[in-house]
């Protein structure tokens, strides 16, 4: 069950596809309830988010499909729907955390932080797990009086997100952000920063003709795909992790994958997958972390990739499901 679904473009997506894949490898049917699956209204302020508009169809749905095990991925409309159901007919069930939210909504229309975490609490109350990305993002959770966490990582693949044979000469540092165009991200610390650089945005968003116009020297390439994204990360020299709400940042594996180290922040998400010197530079002072970041071996940045997978993932999935409703070879999940 899950509210982020094609053709939206984030980590969530991401992260989803990934692991149904690695079910599925493993023999498991998965059966996904989507916004395709209904009519859709666009998000307001953030028309590229399609919600859907009928969630009440969701509970014959779940009956409909008789799985072993119900997975909700997010806290919108779809998971609002099936975690009542779910609640009412005394069915187990797990959930995922994905990103900040509280810090998200806040942000954007200032709603207090802890508003938002006493929603997530009740949201995630009956679940007999929630996945949350880190061991950082659970230690933050768990001071907001969440419980029963699991943390489940992430991971890459690294077939696919590989190094350049051959990457472009240039005189100057070239820096990288890939991702959403949004206030959010705080996409404005790595626009501003100084020194003889070249910026590169892949990705879009709905604060991308503000920035556009206020930074007209940062390259906008808007959003990439496929082996036009993977060069892109090979490409750079480093790649700037400017957020400091994101829970992981799936970003930062896939350009360690391709070689690039990664700088950011020492937040929630970079502290669990940046080590500096090792695959990128973390400081609070960003323009710092990008010059420590210049001077770590791609070679090493490709190695720490190499060691994460998303099967591992996807087994960690298995196992926070409810004793008894862990399901076997070729059984439904619901996601």
């Amino acid at each position: 069950m899950t509210d982020a679904w094609f053709p939206q473009t984030n980590g969530v997506v991401t992260t989803l596809t990934n692991v149904l894949d690695e079910l599925s490898a493993l023999g498991h049917r998965i059966a996904i309830i989507e916004p395709g699956c209904f009519p859709t209204i666009p998000l307001p302020g953030y028309a590229e988010i399609a919600l859907a508009a009928t969630p009440w169809r969701v509970p014959p749905l779940i009956e409909a499909m008789d799985a072993d095990a119900v997975h909700v991925a997010t806290e919108g409309p779809l998971g609002l729907a099936a975690r009542g159901h779910l609640v009412r007919s005394k069915i187990p069930f797990t959930t995922s955390l994905h990103t900040k939210f509280p810090e998200y909504i806040h942000e954007r229309v200032g709603l207090p932080v802890s508003l938002g975490y006493r929603f997530l609490r009740w949201f995630h109350e009956p679940a007999a797990n929630t996945l949350v990305t880190t061991s950082s993002h659970r230690r933050e959770l768990e001071a907001w009086g969440l419980k029963h966490l699991t943390v489940w990582g992430r991971g890459v693949d690294t077939s696919r997100f590989r190094p350049l044979s051959d990457r472009s000469a240039r005189t100057r540092p070239r820096l990288l952000y890939v991702g959403r165009v949004a206030v959010e991200k705080n996409i404005e610390a790595f626009l501003s920063l100084p020194g003889d650089a070249d910026k590169v945005v892949v990705g879009d968003g709905p604060n991308r003709a503000d920035y556009q116009r206020r930074f007209p020297d940062a390259e906008w390439c808007g959003y990439r795909f496929g082996d036009e994204l993977v060069a892109s990360y090979a490409d750079a020299d480093a790649f700037v992790f400017p957020s400091v709400t994101d829970t992981f940042g799936l970003v930062m594996l896939e350009a360690m994958a391709c070689g690039t180290p990664v700088a950011a922040f020492p937040v929630t998400g970079p502290n669990d997958v940046v080590h500096d010197g090792v695959n990128g530079a973390l400081d609070e002072d960003l323009g710092q972390a990008v010059a420590r970041a210049l001077a770590v071996s791609r070679r090493s940045c490709r190695d720490f990739a190499l060691a994460n997978d998303w099967c591992a993932v996807a087994q960690r999935f298995l196992g926070a499901l409810p004793t008894g409703h862990r399901p076997q070879e070729t059984r439904p999940v619901a996601a």
